[in-house]
C-alpha cells in the first residue's frame, strides 16, 4: 500500500514492452508476424529471436549510434526527421 506511485530509479531508462525495448520488440514482432502469416510459426519464432539477438549485440557494441548512422546513410532523409544535417545523397559539399 505504501508503493502507490511508481518512481523510476534512473531517468535514462528506456521504455519497455515486456522485457524488451521498443526497437527490440519491433525486431521480434516483424519476423514473428511473418511466421504467422506464412504459416511457418516455428521458423518465425526462430527468426524473431535471431533478429533480437543480432540487434541486441549491435546495440551493445556501438551504443546504438552505428544503427543511427546506417539509417542516415541508407534510408530516405525523412525517415529520421533530421533538419540540421545535409541529405545523405549529397556526397560533396561546397564550403
Amino acid at each position: 500500500m505504501a508503493d502507490k506511485y511508481l518512481v523510476p530509479q534512473r531517468l535514462d531508462d528506456p521504455e519497455l514492452i515486456g522485457f524488451w525495448t521498443i526497437d527490440e520488440f519491433a525486431g521480434l514482432l516483424i519476423p514473428f508476424t511473418w511466421g504467422i502469416l506464412a504459416q511457418h510459426i516455428f521458423i518465425g519464432i526462430a527468426l524473431a529471436f535471431a533478429a533480437w539477438f543480432v540487434l541486441r549485440k549491435a546495440k551493445s557494441r556501438h551504443a546504438g549510434s552505428a544503427l543511427m548512422h546506417a539509417a542516415y546513410w541508407y534510408l530516405p532523409g525523412a525517415f529520421l526527421g533530421l533538419k540540421a544535417t545535409p541529405p545523405s545523397h549529397c556526397r560533396l559539399l561546397a564550403g
